[in-house]
């Protein structure tokens, strides 16, 4: 009788924790939710964020901007709000808001979004970790501010009193043509250069307050989850905005020079600014508009984490359901 002498191959059983139907960008992060999933909120959180609040801005925006051929008076805010209605009329405190509308959403997607892988990465595990905390933030800032600085300067321009632009595809054509695209990058290093504290507070200040605020009523945690977003919120803005208004006075000086009067600097340093500033104005002129910068960042930074957090729970209510479905 022959004998089938030919080798036999058995199949080799994959090992357990194989999935091969789920690849490493479809991976849930630490929260149970996707990479989009963050950008979404994060996008939706500073839309909302900025254009509730961006009358303020616009007062802030004014009361910062030096013109180099008129004396420099104090100017509190509601003699600048009294002079835009005057002059100006309501719609005065939302111009430029387009360009808002165009920079906020992008660059508070990429915000949170690596916002929250950082802090996935560098935690370890650990949610009480403050420094990394921190360190996310700064990351987080340093890369949505190179998408965010060419619309804020844009907006800023489009802010100033007797602005020449038309609108904001003028603005962007005009600057481009008359002093090229480093133009629109003018203030990047100043403006990193304040939101790395900026955001270094600011989220270590929110997680602490949050933490804080949980351990004060436990049991009403999950019931009260939106206030305490919101409260933690408001008083990480406050703090971070008043902390660095110098750089946030420098950043305004940069991003308008030139324009309506303000003054041009030659090699755009952040000292050279500084300097004229103090020489103008003294060192008061470097905390000019820290009380709308306040109140902007206060109720902004508010709305923004709990419009964010929404909408993350949003979308871990929608896993639950495909869950539940699934079972």
């Amino acid at each position: 009788m022959a004998t089938d002498t030919s080798p036999q191959y058995r199949p080799v059983p994959p090992p357990p924790d194989f999935h091969p139907e789920i690849s490493l960008s479809q991976s849930p992060t630490h929260d149970g939710l996707h990479f989009w999933q963050f950008m979404i909120s994060g996008s939706i959180a500073g839309s909302v964020e900025h254009m509730a609040m961006f009358p303020v801005d616009t007062l802030k925006t004014r009361m910062q901007a030096l013109g180099a051929s008129c004396s420099v008076q104090p100017v509190g805010v509601r003699q600048a709000l009294g002079s835009i209605l005057k002059l100006e009329g309501p719609s005065g405190l939302y111009r430029g808001i387009a360009a808002m509308g165009l920079g906020a959403g992008p660059a508070h997607a990429v915000y949170f979004s690596v916002y929250e892988l950082s802090k996935q990465i560098l935690s370890r595990g650990d949610p009480n970790n403050s420094m990394a905390h921190a360190a996310s933030g700064v990351v987080a800032t340093v890369t949505s501010d190179a998408v965010f600085t060419p619309m804020d300067m844009v907006k800023q321009r489009l802010q100033l009193k007797s602005s020449p632009y038309k609108g904001v595809a003028d603005c962007v054509q005009r600057v481009r043509m008359e002093e090229g695209i480093g133009a629109f990058y003018a203030s990047y290093r100043t403006t990193v250069i304040m939101n790395a504290p900026f955001t270094a507070v600011h989220f270590a200040t929110y997680e602490a307050a949050k933490r804080g605020l949980t351990e004060v009523s436990p049991d009403t945690a999950n019931d009260d989850r939106l206030a305490v977003h919101a409260t933690a919120g408001a008083v990480a803005g406050a703090l971070a905005a008043a902390v660095t208004t110098p750089l946030d006075v420098v950043k305004t000086q940069l991003q308008c020079q030139g324009v309506c009067g303000c003054d041009r600097f030659t090699s755009g340093s952040i000292g050279n600014v500084i300097q004229t500033i103090v020489k103008k104005d003294g060192y008061r002129g470097l905390m000019r508009g820290w009380i709308p910068r306040m109140l902007f960042h206060a109720p902004a930074a508010a709305i923004c984490w709990s419009t964010y957090e929404a909408s993350k729970t949003f979308f871990q209510q929608l896993r639950n359901q495909e869950s539940s479905c699934q079972v």
